[in-house]
């Protein structure tokens, strides 16, 4: 509880039952809430909320604005840039093998989560795969393999079913492969099954 209080007039917020290990990097404006820990050597961005019993790892990095919810452990290999959301029990594995027997601490996989991408809960990302900026995974999915931006992704294993604008609304492309987001009217196209908004 002492290292905690250290922590109590900076920038950010952590919660008296929260535990920050010395050598974390957090920026101005993250919340850090009841019986979360923050282990040395990771860093998180500005405005992050880390939410209720979270673990984050050594050397994790967290961009600007991402929200953790609920009982979510962020394993060492894994980045996620801004705006990402990770939902509640969603899980990361950073070991294609594990073995309780066998230390594969020089083993972890590298996984990267691109900007504004959403993550639903009870999900599962198996550690080396990259899921696309604004790409969204639903719900329950286990995800085994690359993820395209704006991809819709649901189920066990992980398949795509459509494509989502950067809020998260689910794309209808026409002949000319053009939709338009119903909540933004942002534009997107689509080609050789690729999506990008038009600007």
């Amino acid at each position: 509880m002492n290292e905690t209080k250290i922590y109590m007039n900076k920038d950010f917020f952590v919660h008296e039952t929260a535990v920050v290990d010395e050598g974390a990097v957090i920026g101005i404006g993250t919340k850090i809430w009841h019986f979360s820990h923050i282990m040395k050597d990771c860093s998180l961005g500005e405005k992050c909320n880390i939410g209720q019993n979270v673990v984050i790892s050594p050397k994790v990095l967290l961009g600007n604005n991402v929200k953790v919810q609920n009982n979510v452990s962020i394993y060492t290999g894994v980045i996620c840039q801004d705006d990402v959301f990770l939902g509640p029990s969603m899980v990361f594995t950073n070991i294609v093998n594990p073995r309780s027997a066998i230390i594969r601490r020089d083993s972890y996989v590298e996984t990267i989560v691109e900007q504004g991408a959403s993550i639903g809960a009870n999900a599962t990302i198996v550690c080396g795969n990259k899921i696309g900026e604004y790409a969204l995974i639903g719900a329950g999915a286990v995800v085994t393999k690359e993820v395209k931006p704006y991809a819709l992704l649901v189920g066990n294993p992980a398949k795509q079913i459509g494509w989502v604008s950067e809020y998260g609304h689910r794309l209808y492309f026409d002949a000319q492969g053009k939709a338009i987001c119903e909540e933004s009217q942002q534009e997107y196209q689509l080609l050789n099954d690729k999506v990008k908004r038009v600007k």
